[in-house]
C-alpha cells in the first residue's frame, strides 16, 4: 500500500474508533437502563413470592370470577378496511365468551363498504352487536373512530336505561379467552384501567419477522409492564385488552369536550393510559393465570400435534404482521406516537419513576438507529482486521480500544450486557412458547433490530414531514390475519348453546324448547319456529355457522328447472331442494339443516355424485316444497291447483293433528312412489297406516288453511 493510501486508511480507522467510542457510550447508557429494569423485576418477583407465601388466604380463583353477578359491559372495536377478519373475530368472540351481559360496538367508515357489509352480516346474526357509523370518510385516525363509538355507547345507555360498568377496547384481529369479561367484571368498578397482557399467537420457526413480535411482547408484557406498574403505578394501554371503568371515560369526556381519545396522536392508547394516571385514576397491569387449549405444529414433520393445555396469563392473543414491510410500517406508527408525538402532547408529570419510564419509552427513537450503526462499524472493523492479517494494512495510530484502556473495559461491559439481554429474552420467550422458540429468539434479535431501524427511520420521516410541510398523519392501515378454526381449539357448541351465546334465546326459553323437542320428537329449530320463539333467519344463520356451510336465498328459478332430480316423497322426507349440478358429479341442494350421514349417502347415490349443502331459511324451504308439490299434484290431476302454491303438505297436517306419528309417516314415505302409488292419501289408507276419514279431514284442512309457514316465514297454527 502506498504511503498516501496508508495514511488515509489510518485516518479513516481513527475516525471509525471515534464514532465507535460514541456509540459504545450510548449503548452503555441504554444497557444500564435495561439492567436496572431487569434487577427491579427480579426484586419485585422475589418480594411478591415471600409476601404471597405468608398470606393466610388463597389467591383469586376462576370460581370466584364465575360466581360474581354479571354487570353490563361494552366492547368497542374500531374497524377500517377490516373486512377480511372482522366477521371471524366477532364469531370467535361470541362463540368462546363465558359471559352474557355484554354489547359489542363496531365502528366503521362511510367509505368502507366491504367492512360495513361484513359487520351488517354479523349484526343480523348477533342481537347484541351494533354498528357505529363514523359520518365522514376514512381513514382519519383510530382515536377519531373510538370517539364516535364512545358517543354511541353513551347514547345506547340513555336509550336502554342502563349503565355499562366498563368499556373494553379490542382490535379486529384479537383472539379472546372465555374468562376475559368475567375477570373485568370482578374488578369493576374498583379499577379504572385494567390492562391484560398481549401476546402473539405462536409462529413457525421460519417466520422470523412475525417471530420478533412473539419475542418482544413476551419480554415487554412479561417483565417491563410489571416493573412499570409496581414502581410508578402508570400503565399505558396496549390498545387491546384494555378495560376502562365508566368513571374513567366520563372524566375523560368532561376534560376533553367528549373527545376522550386524543385525535392528534397515532398512539391514542399510550396517551390515554398516561392521562388517566395523571388524573389520579387507579390503573393496573393484571396477571391472572388461566388454562389455554392450543395446537402446535411439530417441527420435525410440520404436522399439527394433539391439542394440549398450557398455563399462561389471561391475555389477548393475535397474529402480528409477517412481512418485513408490514412490520416496520406498523412499528413506525408506534415509534411516531410514543417516541415523537408524546414529547409535545404529554407533559412530564408524576413522580421520579413515572418520568423515568416516560423517558425510557422514547429512547427507542435513537437506540434503534444506533444498533444498525454498530453493525456497520463492526463490519468495517472486521474488514480492517482481515486486511491486517493479510499484511495489506500496517500503518495506524495508537488504538483507542487498547487492551488495557478504558474503552476496552467499556466493550467488555457491553458484551456482558448483551449476554444479559440474550438471557432475559430467552427466558421470557421460553416461559410462554417453550425452549425451542426461546433458542430461536436469539437470531431473531438481529431481525428485530433491522425492523426497528426501518420503523424509526420511517417515523422520523413522517414526523419531519408533519413539522415542516404540514403533512397530516393518518391511520396507517396494517392488514391482519385471523387464525383459522383449525388452529384455534374451540369447543363445538350445540344449537341451543350457540343461540344463547348470540343472545337470541334465553335459558328459560331454551329449557322449554328442549322439553317440547323431547316430547314431540322434532328438531329443536322447528320447535323454536313453530312456537314463535325464534325467527327462521336467525335459525338459518346459526345452523350455517354451526355446520360451517354457506347460506342461500332460494328463488323459484334456482330449483324449478331441477324438480325432476328427486321424487316428491324424498324431497318431503328430507326437506331437500335440488339446485342442479355444480359441476360434473357434484350437486348442490338447499336444506334447512344438513342431513345425517346415512341420508347423505343415500342422497349422493340418487343424485349420482357428491353433494354440497346450502342452508336456506325454514320458510324458504317450506315454500319451495309447496310449490314443487303443487306442480307435481297438478301433473297428476289432483288438488291443490297450480296457483295455490301456499297450501300445506298433507303429511304436515296429519302429523300436526296427531292422526299419525311422524316416525310412522316417514317410514311410509320411504316406500312411496307417486308414479306407481298415486295420491299420497290413498296410498296411506291402502297401507293401513291411517283411516280414510282422517285423510278426508286432512284434505279439507289443506284447502282451508293458507299455510303452516306463510311467505314471510312466520308460523301459523293449524286448528282442528
Amino acid at each position: 500500500m502506498s504511503s498516501s493510501w496508508a495514511y488515509l486508511a489510518a485516518d479513516y480507522y481513527a475516525w471509525l474508533e471515534l464514532v465507535a467510542a460514541v456509540v459504545t457510550g450510548l449503548i452503555i447508557v441504554s444497557a444500564i437502563d435495561d439492567i436496572a429494569v431487569d434487577v427491579s423485576y427480579w426484586v419485585i418477583k422475589i418480594r411478591r413470592y415471600f409476601m404471597w407465601r405468608d398470606r393466610p388466604h388463597s389467591p383469586l380463583t376462576s370460581e370466584q370470577l364465575l360466581s360474581r353477578e354479571e354487570q353490563p359491559i361494552a366492547i368497542m372495536v374500531p374497524a377500517w378496511m377490516e373486512y377480511d377478519v372482522i366477521a371471524a373475530m366477532i364469531e370467535n368472540m361470541a362463540g368462546v365468551m363465558n359471559y352474557r351481559n355484554y354489547t359489542i360496538f363496531v365502528g366503521t367508515y362511510i367509505n368502507d363498504p366491504p367492512t360495513i357489509q361484513e359487520v351488517e352480516r354479523m349484526r343480523r346474526r348477533y342481537k347484541h352487536l351494533h354498528r357505529v357509523e363514523v359520518p365522514h370518510a376514512g381513514p382519519t385516525c383510530k382515536a377519531d373512530c373510538l370517539n364516535w363509538i364512545i358517543q354511541a355507547i353513551f347514547l345506547h345507555e340513555r336509550t336502554m336505561g342502563i349503565s355499562f360498568a366498563g368499556v373494553i377496547l379490542h382490535d379486529s384481529e384479537d383472539v379472546l379467552h372465555p374468562l376475559e369479561l368475567k375477570f373485568f367484571n370482578y374488578l369493576l368498578p374498583r379499577i379504572d384501567l385494567i390492562q391484560l397482557p398481549v401476546l402473539s399467537l405462536e409462529r413457525q420457526w421460519y417466520e422470523l419477522v412475525a417471530g420478533t413480535y412473539m419475542d418482544e411482547f413476551a419480554e415487554s408484557h412479561g417483565k417491563d409492564m410489571t416493573v412499570r406498574e409496581a414502581l410508578c403505578g402508570v400503565v399505558p394501554s396496549a390498545g387491546v385488552g384494555t378495560c376502562f371503568s365508566r368513571r374513567a371515560l366520563v372524566a375523560l369526556c368532561e376534560e376533553t369536550q367528549n373527545q376522550p381519545f386524543n385525535t392528534r396522536s397515532l398512539t391514542e392508547d399510550y396517551d390515554i393510559g398516561n392521562r388517566l394516571a395523571q388524573m389520579g385514576m387507579r390503573c393496573i397491569f393484571a396477571v391472572f393465570p388461566v388454562q389455554f387449549l392450543v395446537k402446535r405444529t411439530r417441527w420435525r414433520d410440520g404436522q399439527a400435534s394433539e391439542p394440549k393445555t398450557i398455563t399462561l396469563p389471561l391475555c389477548v392473543r393475535e397474529y402480528f404482521p409477517d412481512t418485513f414491510r408490514t412490520a416496520y410500517r406498523q412499528k413506525a406508527r408506534w415509534a411516531l406516537g410514543i417516541g415523537l408525538q408524546s414529547w409535545d402532547q404529554l407533559a412530564f408529570r408524576g413522580g421520579l419513576a413515572a418520568r423515568y419510564f416516560m423517558l425510557r419509552d422514547r429512547k427507542g427513537i435513537l437506540t434503534s438507529l444506533i444498533s444498525i450503526v454498530a453493525y456497520v462499524l463492526l463490519a468495517q472493523f472486521l474488514i480492517f482486521q482481515l486486511a491486517a492479517l493479510a499484511g495489506w494494512w500496517t500503518q495506524y495510530y495508537p488504538p483507542r480500544f487498547a487492551y488495557d484502556g478504558v474503552w476496552h473495559y467499556a466493550l467488555l461491559f457491553n458484551m456482558a450486557a448483551l449476554v444479559n439481554r440474550i438471557f432475559h429474552r430467552m427466558y421470557f420467550v421460553s416461559l410462554y412458547y417453550g425452549w425451542h422458540q426461546g433458542v430461536l429468539s436469539v437470531p431473531r434479535m438481529i431481525v428485530s433490530n433491522f425492523v426497528n431501524f426501518m420503523a424509526v427511520s420511517r417515523a422520523w420521516k413522517l414526523y419531519l414531514s408533519y413539522l415542516f410541510r404540514g403533512k397530516a398523519m393518518v391511520w396507517d392501515k396494517t392488514m391482519h390475519d385471523f387464525p383459522s378454526a383449525d388452529s384455534l381449539v374451540v369447543k363445538k357448541q350445540r344449537l341451543g348453546e350457540l343461540l344463547q351465546s348470540w343472545q337470541a334465546l334465553d335459558a328459560d326459553r331454551l329449557n322449554e324448547a328442549l322439553a317440547a323437542q323431547k316430547e314431540l320428537a322434532l328438531p329443536l329449530g322447528q320447535v323454536l319456529i313453530s312456537n314463535g320463539w325464534l325467527d327462521d333467519e336467525t335459525l338459518a344463520e346459526a345452523i350455517a355457522f354451526q355446520s360451517d356451510l354457506p347460506r342461500i336465498t332460494l328463488k323459484p328459478e334456482d330449483f324449478l328447472p331441477h324438480a325432476d332430480l328427486l321424487n316428491p316423497s324424498l324431497r318431503a322426507r328430507w326437506r331437500v331442494i335440488p339446485l342442479g349440478p355444480q359441476s360434473e358429479g357434484h350437486h348442490r341442494v338447499a336444506v334447512a339443516g344438513p342431513l345425517p350421514s346415512k341420508d347423505t349417502q343415500e342422497l349422493r347415490s340418487l343424485l349420482g355424485g357428491d353433494v354440497t349443502y346450502l342452508i336456506g331459511r325454514e320458510g324458504e324451504i317450506q315454500e319451495a316444497l309447496h310449490l314443487l308439490n303443487s306442480l307435481a299434484q297438478t301433473a297428476q290431476g289432483s288438488l291443490p291447483a297450480p296457483h295455490d302454491t301456499s297450501a300445506p303438505l298433507l303429511g304436515e297436517i296429519l302429523v300436526k293433528q296427531g292422526w299419525i306419528e311422524r316416525e310412522t309417516f316417514e317410514l311410509a314415505l320411504r316406500t312411496y312412489r307417486p308414479q306407481r302409488d298415486g295420491r299420497l292419501g290413498d296410498y296411506l289408507v291402502r297401507e293401513g297406516v291411517i283411516s280414510h276419514d282422517a285423510v278426508q279431514k286432512a284434505l279439507i284442512l289443506q284447502k282451508q288453511t293458507p299455510s303452516i309457514v306463510d311467505t314471510a316465514g312466520e308460523p301459523t297454527k293449524v286448528s282442528s
